[in-house]
């Protein structure tokens, strides 16, 4: 039986919260999984704490976009099924002022991307109801979805309207030798036809992240309503917006709707290339077409520029600007691009973090922005004319900044370690803030979640170097508990006071252990010196930075239990596990996710061939030398530590030979280790099913080193 309160409190947030907080419960009574997903039920964990199936259903909340009349929200909803093993994702709406949740679309596909039309009468947004992703429309009071567009090759987002609402702008697949959208669709339907499935490559990079590219390069295309008509606005051989190293949305429409500025690399390489440009093409009507002018390039340096933003007035661009070519870690600054003079100034050049979002005040006298710092990602301020950044909300992890059109109000989204995402309002004076959704209340209810501690301690070249530390849900003063040690990714990355829907603090602590995040040397949030150090000495000052954390660690925190450590870690941090694994047998336990093992054999089957470059100062011809010293496969024979290596199939930035190479080394050699390989899998483990194995997995490698019988460092 559900409880009276729960009732209670579901009322209290409409329909939305009713059906989460329901599910929430029935959670509760399920327990842990054990067995194959969704089989058999163990009761191994205590109650109140998190399970992986908690996670998994957790629901996630982006994109918020505020209407015209700034009265109402809309934003999306994702959720997974684990039984169908997808998920699926909805618009709902709330008042900005607050109040009542109320879903828009009911789909069990993928709805997202929502944007408001200039009149606030519709709202548009990305829909794969049938198959490939298209436009549709939907009154925001509610009724049926429309779908407006029809492209054979699918339709990508962020939508961007024209000022008139007459027009959309929208990213897609395209073909480099295609001039227009009729040459794109039959080509397109002549390949569908064919029967032959081999490719003929001829440069780099023919694929990237987790997909194959198949001689397809990706453009701005503009949508008119009226006639449906498709035209790209970037034709030819190169990707705009650009294949990587890109903000959040790289093209816009100017106020008066008369230009669009849009993002891409136009180097010959651009596998060791960062050069994300700014281009400005001008743009008018003619008998339902736009005839475009040719790019005009807007900025000179090498290195990345993204972003582009304009101000309510159409005078100014701004954008955020790197000044180093070919390293992708470089601080984003923030640049204003004044039309009228053609003159680029920085306004963030004193302020040494890296811009996130950007986003102007109605008036077109401040901007707004979010930067990660020391654990957290802030929103900031900062005058148009020039002066001085201001932290505006501190201590907050913010993410898709948006503003109120009469510039009152900020809406975004945040999380915590404790607190899975909701979508918040602050004034643009600062102050408190006010939670627009409470999707999350059910589960904060009845599980037991320790907020976040700071460790701060001399690391190497006697630097301050921050950790962030999670107590055992159940914790009891008086008692000891082992350490998990949870190295991030990157490597210029930051493990944050966050709720992260993979890798989550909170569920590694769930069976009763201290979870202990250390903020390396090449952590960003830190300062750009600090993001620095990291290159050309990846097992150097970071690896000292790991083994210090758990030292200070067992100095601060009695409650550890210094003889049952494990760590565990992906990406780069699955790197740093294998570089433990060769040189400490201080670990009693490694987990490591997608990690690098071998550099030079990394090197050739990677994709973003500048951060190798950059990383290990040149290729593995030209610094043999580096690749062979950073490399956990040089050191192998070194390697005692029981291991459990995961992998998946298309992961195509550490690719799944980096964890095969590990396991037979492993195996060969007799060292206790286990392979948990994902044939469908990525870079990160998506399938909620599969999910719920990596966690069982994992859990289990962490209890049979942590909680069963010691058996001794050998």
């Amino acid at each position: 039986m559900i409880r009276m309160k729960q009732i209670q409190r579901v009322l209290m947030f409409g329909g939305l919260g009713m059906s989460l907080i329901l599910a929430d419960s029935a959670l509760a009574r399920r327990g842990w999984p054990h067995g194959r997903p969704g089989g058999q039920v163990s009761r191994s964990l205590p109650t109140g704490v998190l399970t992986a199936k908690d996670l998994v259903l957790t629901p996630s909340v982006r994109d918020p976009q505020i209407s015209p009349d700034g009265k109402w929200v809309v934003f999306v909803v994702g959720r997974s099924r684990i039984k169908q093993n997808k998920g699926h994702s909805n618009l709902y709406l709330v008042p900005t002022k607050g109040g009542r949740v109320r879903r828009l679309t009911a789909t069990k596909k993928h709805d997202w991307g929502p944007r408001w039309a200039p009149d606030g009468r519709s709202i548009v947004f990305l829909s794969t109801r049938k198959k490939s992703a298209q436009i549709w429309r939907i009154n925001p009071r509610g009724g049926e979805a429309t779908q407006l567009s029809r492209r054979p090759m699918g339709v990508g987002g962020p939508l961007v309207w024209s000022p008139k609402g007459d027009r959309l702008l929208f990213t897609g697949k395209a073909y480099p030798q295609c001039r227009d959208e009729k040459c794109n669709t039959a080509e397109h339907k002549r390949r569908k036809r064919s029967k032959v499935t081999a490719q003929v490559f001829t440069k780099l990079l023919y694929r990237h992240w987790n997909h194959w590219r198949h001689g397809k390069v990706k453009h701005v295309f503009a949508f008119t309503l009226r006639g449906r008509k498709v035209q790209d606005l970037t034709p030819g051989p190169r990707d705009a917006p650009p294949i990587a190293l890109g903000g959040r949305q790289d093209y816009a429409f100017s106020p008066n709707g008369r230009e669009v500025v849009f993002v891409s690399n136009t180097d010959k390489l651009i596998a060791a290339s960062t050069n994300n440009d700014l281009f400005r093409i001008t743009v008018r009507g003619l008998r339902g077409r736009l005839r475009t002018s040719r790019p005009q390039r807007l900025t000179q340096s090498k290195a990345n520029q993204n972003s582009p933003v304009f101000s309510p007035d159409g005078r100014y661009v701004a954008y955020r600007a790197m000044k180093v070519p070919r390293y992708e870690a470089d601080r984003q600054r923030l640049v204003l691009y004044d039309k009228r003079t053609r003159k680029h100034r920085v306004l963030t050049e004193s302020f040494d973090r890296s811009v996130g979002e950007v986003v102007f005040s109605p008036d077109g006298k401040t901007l707004y922005f979010t930067s990660q710092d020391r654990g957290y990602t802030p929103i900031y301020t900062v005058p148009v004319a020039g002066g001085k950044v201001r932290k505006l909300v501190k201590k907050i992890y913010a993410r898709y900044l948006r503003i109120s059109p009469d510039g009152k109000h900020l809406v975004f989204v945040s999380v915590a370690s404790h607190n899975p995402a909701e979508l918040y309002r602050v004034s643009t004076a600062g102050g408190k803030l006010l939670a627009l959704t409470k999707l999350h209340a059910g589960l904060r209810g009845r599980v037991n979640m320790q907020t976040v501690e700071h460790l701060w301690f001399k690391g190497a070249k006697g630097h301050r170097v921050h950790a962030l530390v999670v107590k055992p849900p159940n914790y009891r003063p008086g008692r000891r508990y082992p350490l998990v040690v949870m190295v991030h990714g990157g490597p210029q990355g930051m493990s944050s006071d966050s709720w992260h829907p993979r890798w989550n603090a909170q569920l590694f602590a769930a069976p009763g252990y201290v979870v202990l995040m250390p903020n390396f040397h090449g952590s960003t949030g830190y300062g750009q010196k600090f993001t620095d150090a990291i290159g050309g000495d990846w097992g150097g000052a970071p690896y000292q930075d790991v083994m210090k954390s758990v030292d200070a660690a067992l100095k601060k925190f009695r409650f550890i239990d210094k003889r049952r450590i494990c760590a565990v870690g992906a990406s780069y941090g699955g790197y740093m596990m294998n570089w433990i694994g060769t040189h400490s047998r201080r670990f009693d336990c490694l987990i490591t996710h997608a990690g690098v093992y071998d550099l030079r054999s990394k090197y050739g089957t990677t994709e973003e061939l500048w951060f190798p470059e950059r990383e290990f100062r040149g290729t593995p011809w030209s610094n043999p030398a580096m690749y062979k010293k950073w490399s956990p496969s040089t050191y192998i024979k070194n390697w005692k530590t029981p291991t459990l290596i995961i992998h998946g199939q298309h992961d195509y930035r550490v690719t799944v030979g980096q964890g095969m190479q590990l396991f037979t080394a492993l195996q060969r050699m007799g060292v206790t280790s286990k392979f948990l390989y994902f044939p469908d899998e990525t870079h990160f483990v998506q399938k909620p099913q599969n999910r719920l194995l990596w966690w069982k997995t994992v859990h289990q490698w962490l209890a049979k080193y942590l909680k069963g019988q010691r058996r001794g460092r050998r």
